[in-house]
């Protein structure tokens, strides 16, 4: 049987894990290895270029990088806005959604070389090793999928070790934090996140590092949906990528978004990571509140709870199961009539909504007035609901022996 000499694609982000696998793979498979990184957001120009530079230095034949923030946008992002998603009421999912996406373009990229084998740097202590592989499986089961730091338990110093020891370029050093970025926002790791008692200091933030030292003035701002999908940006029409950028500088600078999730992992413990996700909180915060006028009850309790699973569904990684193009169906069904302006105010660590408008604003559309007329109904019309609707109580207070 002859050797495998197809190429071995990684995953490459460029950090400790994925420099280390890239001589590690070429030495001990003898086989040639591309780095694949897809820019799911964060990465500009500069950083770009860095990447590459890096990967050719480790040894990597071919470096890809493929722009990918749109996709991300229309594949995930849109339906965790549909359906305001926010894992444990408040962690929006800003880092690990975008991993499903990332491994199908993994497998394409190896589907149009050839390849058989496709690796990733996760280690065994994490949730994206799952999310990669799961994602992989689904999309090709025929993949050899390697993962060298986790199926060799290698710890950081040796990585650092072996890079050495053949002069190669190491990742830079000193940060006390891992932090990982995209387009949906940040995560942070440290000391203090492993345990519950204690936050981050201030000058680990990223995004909003001067937003209490240095405050800003209040300021009003206008977001503007189209079927669910934010458009425009105080008046500015703006792509779906370039208003999610432009509005993590704006509330970022004010403080939104900051928080410290706890929750489960998908490996079934619990873990803490904080995280920056001014753009994700505050589109949520708008884009639920523009539902409220528009939505009815049943829609809002339906989507709702379905939403809730589809946030499970992702951060397990299992976005490209079939129950999720289900649920996206509907979550899309639900954004026909999402179409409005929300206006909102912010201040350092406040975001305050001042009001919403729509076309379809269920609020415009009764000829009562909350409050102070019917308008839809008579007295006597209310006087027998409420007792056609106190009949179950009543039957249940005469059966168990009280007043008849």
């Amino acid at each position: 049987m002859s050797k495998d000499q197809t190429p071995i694609i990684l995953a490459f982000s460029g950090g400790l894990d994925t420099s280390f696998c890239v001589p590690w793979l070429r030495e001990t498979c003898d086989r040639e290895v591309v780095t694949a990184t897809v820019d799911t957001g964060g990465i500009d120009a500069a950083a770009a270029s860095q990447l590459e530079e890096r990967a050719y230095a480790l040894g990597a034949v071919e470096h890809v990088l493929i722009d990918a923030r749109q996709d991300f946008f229309d594949t995930v992002i849109r339906y965790l806005i549909a359906g305001n998603v926010l894992r444990g009421n408040a962690y929006p999912l800003c880092v690990g959604a975008e991993r499903g996406l990332q491994a199908s373009r993994l497998a394409a990229i190896a589907n149009e070389r050839g390849a058989s084998t496709v690796a990733h740097g996760c280690t065994a202590a994490g949730n994206d090793q799952v999310r990669f592989e799961v994602a992989l499986r689904t999309l090709s089961p025929g993949l050899e999928v390697l993962a060298p730091v986790r199926d060799n338990s290698w710890v950081r110093d040796e990585q650092l070790a072996y890079l050495e020891k053949h002069d190669l370029p190491l990742p830079a050093q000193g940060s006390a934090y891992s932090i990982n970025r995209g387009l949906w926002g940040i995560t942070i790791g440290g000391r203090e996140t492993l345990t519950s008692q204690n936050s981050i200091p201030e000058d680990a933030w990223v995004l909003s590092a001067k937003a209490f030292s240095a405050p800003l003035e209040p300021s009003r701002h206008t977001l503007e949906f189209e079927n669910g999908v934010p458009v425009a940006l105080d008046d500015e029409t703006l792509s779906p990528v370039a208003l999610i950028e432009a509005l993590e500088k704006l509330a970022g600078s004010y403080g939104i978004g900051r928080g410290i999730h706890l929750g489960d992992t998908v490996l079934g413990t619990k873990g803490r990571v904080a995280f920056e996700a001014p753009a994700a909180v505050t589109l949520i915060t708008a884009h639920r509140e523009l539902e409220k006028l528009v939505l009815s009850a049943q829609q809002s309790r339906v989507k709702d709870s379905i939403a809730s699973i589809y946030g499970d569904l992702v951060h397990e990684g299992k976005q490209l199961d079939l129950v999720c193009a289900d649920i996206e169906a509907l979550l899309e069904s639900s954004q026909q009539r999402v179409s409005g302006s929300v206006t909102f105010t912010l201040r350092p660590g406040s975001l305050f909504i001042d009001g919403v408008d729509s076309p379809h604003s269920l609020l415009a559309a009764t000829k009562g007035v909350y409050g102070e007329s019917a308008g839809e109904w008579t007295p006597a019309d209310t006087l027998g609901y409420a007792r056609i609707l106190s009949l179950p109580g009543s039957l249940q207070t005469r059966a168990a022996g009280g007043e008849s």
